[in-house]
C-alpha cells in the first residue's frame, strides 16, 4: 500500500487489495442517488442497485478499518435511514453521534421547505476503544462570546445541534455537547471554492473531523475524493492519506490541490463561522441599498441642473 496517493479507479476495486484492519479514519461523501450530473458517474440507479452498491463500498471500507477504527458518513436525506441500520445491523458499527450539517445558502426548493443540511453519521468499530479529541474541536462558548462570563471554559466549548433560522444571530443558540454543526457551503463566489466540482466540501468540517478521530501520523481514506478535501486537509493537519476517485479529470485537479498544499498550511475559511460571519444587524436591507442608489442618481441629476427626483418608496 502507498501512502499519500490518489489512486484513479473503482473504491470497491482498490480497496479490495488492501489488508484488513490498515486505516485510522475513513470519511466518505458517497453520491447522493439524486441524479447529479458528475462527470463520468450515473447517480440514478434504482433504489435496490443503489443500496447494494452501497452495501459493497461500506463492506470494504469497514473490513480495512483498525479495530479502533472511525468510519464518517456524509449523506442526503433520501437514503440516510436506510445507510445509518446497514452500517449498525450488517456492518456491526456503534454510532457514536447523528450530526446534522447545517449550512446557509441551501438549495431552493418550489414545493417543500428549502433544503439546508446534509447528514454526519459518525461510527466506530468499538464504542469503548476510539479516537476523539474533544480539546482538538473546541469552538467560543456562548459565555465567552455573550456573556462575558469569568466561569466559562477558556478553552471553549464542543460543537452542538439546535435549530435557528441564523446561527450568528444567537450564537448562544447553540449549547455544548449538540450534535447541529454550522458551516457555510462553499458556494460559487468563496476564495476556497476550487470550481471543478459541484460538490466540495468546507476545509474547516473536514478539519473538525480529522481532528477530533485521528492523530498525526494517522492513516485517513476517503473513498470518494471528489474535489479532494479530504485529502487536502488531511495533509495539512499531518495526517497520510489515501483516497480513490472514478473520474480522471477530477483525479488531475486533485492532486494539482495537493502539490499546492504542505503539512501545516492553515485550512481555508472560517476557523469559526458563527463569529466571522456578519449578523442580520450588520447587513444590509435591500429597500435601503435601493434607496440609497436613488438618492445617489438624485444628486447626481441635481449637479446637471435637473430638478427632477426619483420617488423613493416609503419604509
Amino acid at each position: 500500500m502507498r501512502l499519500n496517493t490518489l489512486q484513479n479507479g473503482d473504491c470497491i476495486a482498490g480497496l479490495k487489495k488492501l489488508d484488513d484492519g490498515v486505516v485510522n479514519l475513513a470519511f466518505a461523501d458517497p453520491p447522493f442517488n439524486i441524479g447529479y450530473d458528475y462527470d463520468v458517474y450515473h447517480d440514478k440507479l434504482a433504489s435496490e442497485n443503489y443500496l447494494a452498491w452501497s452495501r459493497d463500498w461500506t463492506e470494504q471500507v469497514v473490513r480495512v478499518l483498525k479495530p479502533d477504527g472511525t468510519f464518517w458518513l456524509a449523506i442526503g436525506d433520501e437514503y440516510a435511514a436506510e445507510l445509518k441500520v446497514l452500517l449498525q445491523r450488517e456492518h456491526r458499527l456503534s454510532c457514536r453521534s447523528w450530526i446534522v450539517w447545517y449550512y446557509t445558502f441551501g438549495v431552493n426548493c418550489t414545493a417543500k421547505f428549502s433544503r439546508s443540511h446534509a447528514h454526519l453519521f459518525h461510527m466506530v468499530k468499538d464504542a469503548k476503544n476510539f479516537t476523539f479529541n474533544a480539546d482538538a474541536i473546541r469552538v467560543p462558548s456562548a459565555r465567552q462570546l455573550v456573556y462575558g462570563d469569568r466561569r466559562a471554559n477558556p478553552k471553549g466549548r464542543l460543537p452542538d445541534d439546535t435549530w435557528i433560522l441564523r446561527p450568528q444571530d444567537l450564537p448562544e443558540g447553540f449549547n455544548a455537547n449538540e450534535d447541529t454543526w454550522y458551516f457555510p457551503r462553499v458556494c460559487g463566489t468563496f476564495k476556497e471554492r476550487a470550481g471543478w466540482h459541484g460538490c466540495q466540501m468546507p476545509e474547516q468540517l473536514l478539519g473538525r473531523i480529522i481532528r477530533a478521530s485521528s492523530n498525526e501520523g494517522d492513516l485517513v481514506l476517503d473513498p470518494f475524493a471528489g474535489s479532494g478535501t479530504t485529502l487536502a486537509v488531511a495533509k495539512k493537519l499531518g495526517r497520510d492519506y489515501l483516497g480513490y476517485e472514478l473520474s480522471q479529470e477530477y483525479c488531475q485537479q486533485i492532486r494539482a490541490r495537493l502539490k499546492r498544499i504542505r503539512p501545516g498550511d492553515p485550512l481555508d475559511g472560517a476557523p469559526e463561522p458563527l463569529v466571522s460571519v456578519p449578523n442580520t444587524a450588520a447587513g444590509r436591507r435591500l429597500d435601503e441599498v435601493k434607496a440609497k442608489k436613488s438618492g445617489n442618481r438624485t444628486k447626481i441629476r441635481r449637479r446637471g441642473k435637473t430638478d427632477s427626483a426619483p420617488h423613493l418608496p416609503g419604509f
